[in-house]
């Protein structure tokens, strides 16, 4: 099948990572990029809409129509935020969006990079964890034609790509070691972007993928 994807987030590591796959991919015939600054990347496939406000989409909505997949990258660290904020800009932001694209795209396919350890019961002690749980339960509620929640770990960046955060070039040489050790807690940036794909282009027995899910669904170690 041919793949019309949004994607969002495309600015930071993982987004650029995933947008790298889709613009590599003969199945992805057009990739729509929404953010609220440029990504950095051009394509003859490519189009971006720069829009800064995501709890307000009534100005871009007639733009995200069309499209059979979305691939939602964006998310903010939980670090140094209080509950009700973090809950705002991951559950409330990614809620408001998806709300909107479904609307006009009910055939979409519609998956989630939320993270390892999320919190599926929305009780546990973290709090990171509860609102990711929360927002994947809410998610799946939703009348997409399909929602895959992705919950990688440590993931290897992609070479060349410009958004890498810069701490890891210091923790880089641990990843063969942390692949033996923890084989079910890392991978690479690229086999996210091949699984969200694939879960397009051929589904995936479960809903939500942990790492190994992902290994699998994207075909690599």
């Amino acid at each position: 099948m041919k793949i019309r994807a949004i994607v969002t987030g495309a600015s930071g590591m993982v987004g650029e990572g995933v947008l790298h796959e889709c613009l590599n991919d003969n199945d992805v015939e057009q990739v729509l990029v929404i953010g609220r600054r440029p990504c950095g990347t051009t394509h003859p496939k490519m189009v971006e809409v720069i829009h800064n406000n995501f709890f307000e989409l009534s100005a871009v909505e007639d733009k995200l129509i069309g499209y059979n997949a979305c691939f939602f990258c964006l998310g903010v660290s939980s670090v140094g935020m209080k509950e009700p904020e973090y809950t705002q800009l991951t559950y409330d932001l990614t809620l408001k969006f998806a709300s909107t694209v479904v609307k006009s795209n009910p055939d979409m396919v519609f998956c989630y990079v939320s993270g390892a350890s999320t919190d599926s019961t929305e009780k546990g002690r973290m709090m990171w964890a509860r609102v990711k749980g929360r927002t994947e339960n809410d998610l799946s509620k939703l009348p997409f034609k399909k929602a895959y929640m992705f919950r990688p770990g440590f993931m290897h960046p992609t070479p060349g790509l410009k958004n890498t955060l810069k701490y890891y070039k210091y923790i880089l040489w641990m990843y063969p070691l942390l692949k033996i050790v923890f084989p079910g807690k890392v991978s690479t940036l690229k086999a996210l972007g091949l699984a969200m794909i694939n879960a397009v282009r051929k589904g995936y027995s479960k809903s939500i993928l942990e790492v190994d899910d992902i290994k699998i669904l994207a075909g690599t170690d």
